[in-house]
């Protein structure tokens, strides 16, 4: 389904921004888009938030016998 993915992909970016913060202390996201508070980093930080909240349906959803065979 194109929405996992593209949810997929925004936790990607979060993960790399969070570990960037975290080994490095340097917030990608607001190094590119102008600091924490600049509207593209927030809009950013606020997809990658729904990303999560779309992928906990994830765990919970059902696969079917096509998907596993793929």
């Amino acid at each position: 389904m194109i929405m996992d993915r593209i949810a997929l992909i925004l936790l990607i970016i979060g993960g790399i921004n969070w570990g960037s913060v975290g080994i490095f202390k340097f917030d990608l996201v607001a190094y590119l888009f102008g600091g924490q508070t600049a509207p593209v980093s927030r809009v950013i930080y606020t997809l990658v938030f729904l990303s999560a909240v779309w992928c906990i349906s994830l765990l919970f959803r059902q696969r079917d016998a096509a998907e596993d065979n793929a």
